[in-house]
């Protein structure tokens, strides 16, 4: 095993370093997002439509942050396992721990994703259900500016010069 320099030994750390603070970061939104999501259950649960619509916004925001962190990571990622594999040096176990954990957080997040889709839809169909049950009162009546008979039409004019 060739040795390294401590130039990239210091390198190797900062890279873990900082692949691990994304990684750990990641994690943080991941976790907001579920958090924002169940609390999304509830306001649909609840009909409540602001609060809905407040939790959605910030859903919007949460995954743009998700995404936008997410391209960093994929690239450090690339790197990471381009510096290690060249030594053939096994992971880091918190590297593996955190990457773990940011996968059952994902499926935690699409499962509760899908479970407010299916309550969301079901509302749905219970409001258009509910909309086409409605009544129009107004719907044989005749308007309140026509008149009651109609009015009788001249057929000849006298014009006077």
């Amino acid at each position: 095993m060739a040795e390294i320099t401590q130039e990239e030994l210091n390198e190797r750390v900062a890279l873990l370093r900082r692949f691990r603070s994304l990684l750990e970061e990641q994690r943080v939104k991941f976790r907001e997002y579920l958090n924002v999501l169940e609390k999304q259950q509830d306001s649909i649960t609840a009909e409540n439509p602001e609060k809905l619509l407040a939790h959605t916004e910030l859903e919007q925001q949460v995954v743009k942050n998700i995404a936008n962190l997410q391209k960093v990571i994929v690239p450090m990622a690339k790197l990471y396992r381009a510096k290690t594999s060249e030594q053939n040096v096994a992971e880091d176990a918190d590297i593996k721990k955190i990457q773990n954990d940011l996968s059952d957080l994902q499926d935690k997040v699409l499962k509760q994703n899908a479970i407010n889709r299916d309550l969301l839809r079901v509302h749905i169909e219970q409001l258009r259900s509910q909309i086409a049950g409605f009544k129009n009162p107004y719907k044989n009546a005749r308007s309140v500016y026509a008149t009651v008979q109609p009015a009788t039409v001249a057929t000849m004019i006298q014009v006077e010069a």
